[in-house]
């Protein structure tokens, strides 16, 4: 009866200290935005599971929010994350190997006596699937199966799967039968043991949508929205309707780095279907994460190797709830505010009561979504950004572009060619303005890689009739690539590839600057595999060329060019009926830095509006050095050495004696 008894005392002393802390009927602050009512028809404590409109309105670790009751009295409350319990994992007390003619027996002692749930094998082959058939003892004589036909593999570019699971139970003794039927035994150098968790952490799946895919060569890219910022997120699931495939995959967040937006791993694993030994098709299609998502987006990169991009028809995520505990001393109307930028989280002295809030029930009330609080003005979107930056003076700005705005709020564009090839290549020239006045930005590099398709031309070389040369015009000089991929017609070869572009010192003489090169190899059994060459560095000039020896074989015949290039985003608030304009086009200017990044994650976790860049304008002349392109520093040159020739024969002949008249 003890613990009843704490537990009572507990209740007891949270509602004295409620009524401690409660003041006199006031009204709702007007500090926060956001606020949402709900009704309780009793008293006593409460534990209730917070909608995901409160999480995307409040801030990430919840400092903002605050709980009122109807006379307006602040009222404390706990903040509730459930996780699951920590796995112990060990390797076996004894492990014994037994080759048979069909089979690979793996005996092994678990040295744990809660109940199990899983096995990892350990083993150094690289290439192999194995069906296994599991089965439990307690004393080492008889057996019972857990788990059959159960999956094994690992493949040369790194996926794998060597953890089988069951259901939990107690096991002594474990023996795992590995089938060699289909293909030859490998060796097995060890097992770790999994014992079960405690009591599992709560859950729900809901759907989510796919509001991006871009293909990369040998990688899918899927852009996932959440619908909701702040999200614990434990899994990701995947539904389609391939029948046998094998993917690693990555998943990632954006994250605020260095005054930009870059891509940060959070997890990664293994998704497959797959069929071995004649069993019926083993999958697997959720990646685990136990990640907090402070973002309303979610990256899925899947790893396709050489196999065709894998299709999707469905993404889940599973969510973990967030409770949130109080003691209500009467019926009534509650109040729950978010959106506060600036207040610090609240210090309520209610840890120190030590309660077991698994044991309380989570209560079935209907929290509305989030409106507008009535004593606080409508907030604007993404208060706190400025978007009267310092003023620029743009003289030595060479292009810009003006920037199409249709809806209030958050705004992204991405960099198109035309800024690519003339901006800085890090883009620190990169400006955006409203008349005079800077707006500021922040840069989102992402992984996505944007395809262009080059104009090529096949030529030969005379003097060297073992030679094949393709000629590469690029639209633009300057432009950031990064990869080359194109297919050959020929079934069967091996070259050496070089790709290269001609550029020209001061003197005019002209050099090779090699962009990259690599080996490429076809077989009839492997026919049309793309060629990806990555670039060890961004072209210069606009024509590029591509270079391989053919000894005494026939010449290449290939195809299908295509450059790939990083898309590059910059992200800023603005409304409809702004004149803005991006420049850019400044060799020599520093990157800006701007107080945006101090709000990045409000900026990032708002939903974004997708706006375009018009036409370009010259705004300046380029200079007589800037207008030479790349690879004709010889016209810089001859026309110095020009100059210098004839200011010495003027001096020259100013230094030589004048002629005598003639004697008479």
């Amino acid at each position: 009866m003890k613990p009843l008894h704490d537990f009572s005392a507990n209740l007891i002393r949270l509602g004295a200290f409620v009524a401690a802390v409660s003041a006199a009927a006031a009204t709702l602050p007007s500090d926060w935005r956001r606020e949402q009512s709900f009704e309780l028809s009793t008293n006593g404590l409460v534990k209730l599971s917070l909608p995901v409109e409160t999480l995307d309105s409040a801030r990430p670790g919840l400092e903002d929010l605050r709980l009122f009751n109807e006379e307006g009295n602040e009222i404390p409350f706990l903040i509730s994350r459930p996780a699951p319990s920590p796995k112990i994992v060990q390797s076996a007390r004894s492990f014994q190997v037994a080759l048979n003619p069909v089979n690979t027996v793996l005996t092994l002692e678990t040295g744990l006596a809660q109940p199990l749930e899983g096995v990892t094998l350990e083993t150094p082959a690289n290439n192999f699937i194995k069906a296994v058939r599991v089965e439990s003892s307690d004393d080492g004589n008889r057996w019972q199966i857990l788990a059959q036909g159960q999956p094994v593999f690992l493949q040369p570019y790194g996926a794998g799967h060597l953890q089988i699971s069951w259901p939990a139970t107690v096991s002594r003794w474990l023996r795992l039968t590995v089938d060699d039927q289909r293909s030859p035994p490998i060796p097995f150098t060890g097992a770790r043991v999994h014992a079960a968790t405690g009591e599992p952490a709560p859950g729900e799946w809901i759907p989510v949508r796919i509001s991006e895919r871009d293909e990369n060569p040998g990688e899918t890219r899927l852009a996932i929205n959440l619908g909701a910022a702040n999200l614990d997120v434990a899994a990701l699931q995947i539904e389609t309707a391939e029948p046998l495939f094998m993917r690693p995959v990555v998943l990632a967040i954006p994250q605020i780095a260095e005054d930009a937006i870059r891509e940060q791993t959070i997890g990664q694993g293994m998704i497959y279907r797959i069929d071995v030994a004649g069993q019926a098709p083993s999958q697997s299609l959720a990646v685990a994460m136990e990640k907090q998502v402070r973002s309303r987006e979610l990256l899925l990169f899947i790893k396709n190797g050489d196999s065709p991009p894998l299709p999707v028809s469905e993404v889940r995520v599973e969510r973990r709830p967030v409770y949130l505990v109080f003691f209500a001393r009467q019926p009534g109307t509650f109040h729950l505010l978010t959106g506060n930028s600036r207040c610090d989280a609240p210090h309520y002295d209610l840890a120190a009561l030590n309660m077991n809030l698994k044991a309380v029930a989570v209560w079935p009330v209907k929290i509305p979504p989030p409106s507008n609080n009535p004593g606080f003005q409508a907030p604007q979107v993404l208060p706190g950004i400025d978007l009267a930056g310092a003023a620029l003076d743009v003289s030595e700005w060479r292009f810009r572009k003006a920037v199409k705005i249709a809806a209030d709020g958050a705004q992204q564009v991405e960099l198109d060619l035309d800024v690519l090839a003339h901006a800085q290549p890090g883009g620190a020239d990169l400006r955006l303005l409203k008349a005079s006045n800077q707006v500021p930005y922040i840069v989102e590099r992402t992984s996505i890689r944007r395809p262009l398709a080059p104009a090529v031309a096949a030529t030969h070389d005379a003097k060297d009739p073992q030679m094949s040369r393709w000629i590469i015009r690029l639209p633009r000089a300057g432009l950031p690539l990064t990869q080359l991929t194109c297919v050959a017609r020929t079934p069967l070869f091996e070259r050496a590839m070089t790709l290269y572009e001609e550029l020209a010192d001061e003197r005019g003489e002209k050099y090779r600057r090699v962009l990259g090169g690599g080996s490429w190899e076809q077989t009839p059994q492997r026919k049309s595999r793309d060629f990806v060459l990555t670039l060890e560095g961004s072209p210069q000039s606009d024509t590029l060329f591509l270079e391989t020896g053919n000894g005494d074989n026939p010449p290449l015949e290939l195809e299908k060019f295509q450059f790939l290039y990083p898309a590059t985003r910059i992200l800023f608030k603005a409304k409809p009926g702004d004149q803005l304009y991006l420049y850019y086009g400044n060799p020599g200017v520093a990157p800006p830095r701007y107080d945006l990044s101090l709000v990045a994650d409000q900026l990032l976790a708002a939903g974004k509006n997708d706006v375009s860049l018009s036409s370009e304008e010259q705004l300046k002349e380029t200079s007589w050095r800037e207008n030479q392109a790349p690879g004709h520093g010889g016209m810089i040159f001859w026309g110095i050495l020009a100059v210098v020739v004839v200011v010495l024969l003027i001096i020259i002949s100013r230094l030589l004696p004048k002629s005598l008249p003639p004697a008479k």
